[in-house]
């Protein structure tokens, strides 16, 4: 590290300063890491996708690699044995790397290869989740959800709230990368955090026990169909004492889910139909990043086609396609205009579908086991 400006050493100003803590340790090592990163791999032919600056791209009219970088782990993959092989012979020369073969397991995420496609899964670390918190022995429950309870804020003393918060924290890790099905749940509990009640641990357990039931579950990702779309949808009021509904949207490539999220609405709907359209704007939004860090990608079909989105309610479909604007929704006016333009840009599309074959509907409210196991 060179040596800090106001503590330079006289006479040793060509002296740099050994660090003792690691990379982990120091405010300044990530951005530092980072530039060192770039500055590397950079000058050897490689692009930062715009879209997401820890993926980089080198293409050729023969091959292209691609990086993904995670802190200091990487996952190198490309459509040549030979231009993965130099990618990593390059790193090797500039950074102390150990090359751990063909990927199986990173951050977590196994992953298996079958002749038809690829599956995450994440069955090791939920082992891990449930024995560190003593759920590994209880019996398993084949619903994460008791449809008849109805979760209200905790006025009384906290319970095991700092444990509480812990378990949360793990959940939230599994849902975000390999299991949507417990997004609604994980954003509803939550809320919950800084005072849980015992009724809102019963609803956490019963959780852990549907984690073990469904330990094996995955991702799955075949070959076709070779295309972006996406499904939105909104539920509302469920709660007497809360004003807001719940937002939800899935983007699935090959058949497995990429990218979802289950939502708290940040302003009132006063109709169904406005919350229904307040999610498509999230959705929307999210179509057009997906969209855009495709454009990067150099195996993907170019230009990239607009990303079909379904919705189920036919109101904000046919809104969203007028320009006719009523002054009593002026609350959501931004929306409209966002998805007309992102619509007559042709970065989406809005197609109906029907209520019962809408894959987002367990990100936005609880269901019963038949409609859970058909979604899933």
């Amino acid at each position: 590290m060179e040596q800090p400006e106001g503590f330079v050493a006289p006479d040793q100003e060509k002296k740099v300063c050994k660090l003792i803590r690691s990379l982990y340790g120091l405010k300044q090592a990530p951005k530092q890491w980072h530039l060192k990163f770039d500055n590397t791999i950079l000058p050897n032919g490689f692009k930062i996708n715009e879209c997401d600056k820890c993926v980089y791209v080198k293409g050729t009219s023969k091959a292209f690699v691609i990086v993904c970088l995670y802190v200091d782990n990487s996952l190198i993959m490309g459509s040549s044995h030979d231009t993965i092989m130099d990618t990593k012979r390059m790193l090797k020369k500039n950074f102390d790397m150990k090359d751990m073969g063909t990927a199986d397991v990173i951050m977590g995420i196994k992953i298996s290869r079958t002749p038809d496609g690829i599956i995450l899964s994440q069955s090791h670390y939920v082992q891990k989740v449930l024995k560190k918190f003593n759920a590994f022995d209880s019996s398993p429950s084949n619903m994460p959800i008791d449809l008849s309870v109805n979760l209200v804020a905790n006025k009384a003393e906290p319970v095991a709230h700092m444990e509480y918060s812990g378990i949360i924290g793990c959940l939230m890790y599994i849902t975000n990368y390999t299991r949507p099905d417990l997004a609604y749940l994980v954003n509803m509990l939550s809320r919950f955090m800084s005072n849980p009640s015992h009724e809102h641990w019963k609803a956490l357990t019963r959780v852990l026990k549907y984690l073990k039931y469904t330990l094996e579950y995955g991702l799955y990702y075949s070959r076709y169909p070779i295309v972006l779309e996406g499904y939105s949808d909104a539920s509302w009021i469920s709660d007497s004492k809360d004003s807001y509904s719940t937002s939800g949207y899935i983007f699935t490539i090959g058949g497995g889910a990429v990218s979802w999220k289950s939502m708290k609405q940040a302003c009132i709907a006063r109709f169904i139909m406005e919350s229904e359209f307040i999610a498509l704007d999230k959705a929307g939004e999210e179509a057009e990043w997906l969209q855009n860090f495709l454009e990067d990608i150099p195996c993907w079909r170019k230009p990239v086609p607009s990303v079909m989105i379904h919705c189920d309610s036919q109101t904000p479909i046919g809104r969203a396609q007028i320009n006719m604007y009523n002054g009593k929704s002026q609350h959501i006016r931004r929306r409209q205009n966002t998805i007309r333009q992102l619509i007559s840009n042709g970065v989406m599309s809005i197609d109906y579908v029907k209520s019962k074959d809408k894959l987002a509907d367990p990100l936005t409210k609880g269901l019963n086991r038949d409609q859970l196991s058909k979604l899933l």
